[in-house]
């Protein structure tokens, strides 16, 4: 007869275990913060001393639910949480930041299309991946699922309250403590990185992304930048190959976009620029 437990060791597991210790007698020893199964105590597993098993934790559960699901590469878009949907312009703080709307209706455009061609390989491949909190994140997760495909929301726990997106697919939707773990996830599975006006947050990913290739310690992907106005007036990239901090060669690591359109041929033409 077969076996119907999926389990590959004859062992009582863990689960079964937690829900025994709710059946416990109610005493001074069964409801001492000692008695309780280390892996289900959070007083526990939150002490500083863990740290590094909490670290390995936050690396370990969005690859093991990522590799569940089959996905084996991702399309990333990094850009600003405060850039609002075109039919909120209103609410942007700034005229500015009203401009840059355009952008958020680039990100959703660029994010359908990659993901109808990612539905050609069943969901699998180039699913798009984003911070999943709102402005260009949402946009991204929105083009998604405008598709009718999956996307990945990566939310950090901030001081501020920040949701998930509606427009992330749920069961992908990942919370993180760690910005250097978080950032890990966005460039483990990447086949493109891209990059939208944004502020700090979009600045220190960008900038981590481009170190990583820069130094040979992350395999060159198709790298773009969208809004070539934004981009230069924030940043005199000339100017750091005429000192010499950067080579000349580094200013191809990346290239200029200004539509989903170009950028996907950006993406298909990568490697005979």
């Amino acid at each position: 007869m077969k076996n119907p437990d999926p389990r590959l060791h004859p062992f009582r597991d863990s689960i079964q275990d937690v829900a025994a210790t709710h059946r416990l007698p109610d005493t001074p020893q069964t409801r001492a913060p000692a008695y309780r199964l280390a892996f289900n105590d959070p007083d526990f597993l939150t002490r500083e001393e863990l740290r590094p098993v909490r670290l390995q934790l936050e690396l370990l559960k969005p690859q093991l639910m990522l590799d569940e699901r089959g996905i084996q590469s991702t399309v990333v878009l990094f850009g600003g949480a405060r850039i609002p949907d075109p039919a909120n312009k209103a609410t942007a703080k700034t005229p500015m930041l009203a401009d840059l709307t355009r952008y958020y209706e680039e990100a959703r455009r660029f994010a359908r299309l990659i993901t109808e061609r990612s539905l050609q390989s069943y969901g699998r491949e180039n699913v798009i991946c984003t911070g999943g909190g709102p402005g260009v994140m949402e946009a991204g997760n929105r083009g998604a699922d405008d598709a009718g495909g999956q996307s990945i929301g990566l939310n950090i726990v901030l001081p501020h309250e920040q949701a998930p997106n509606r427009y992330v697919t749920p069961d992908l939707s990942f919370n993180f403590h760690y910005f250097a773990i978080r950032k890990m996830h966005f460039l483990m599975r990447a086949r493109a990185i891209c990059i939208f006006p944004g502020g700090f947050g979009t600045l220190d990913e960008m900038f981590e992304s481009l170190t990583l290739i820069q130094t040979g310690r992350m395999k060159a992907v198709p790298f773009l930048l969208f809004g070539r106005e934004f981009w230069e007036r924030l940043i005199d990239w000339n100017m750091l190959a005429e000192a010499g901090t950067i080579s000349a060669a580094d200013l191809k690591l990346f290239q200029f976009v200004e539509t989903a359109e170009e950028a996907i041929a950006a993406m298909d033409g990568w490697e005979d620029r």
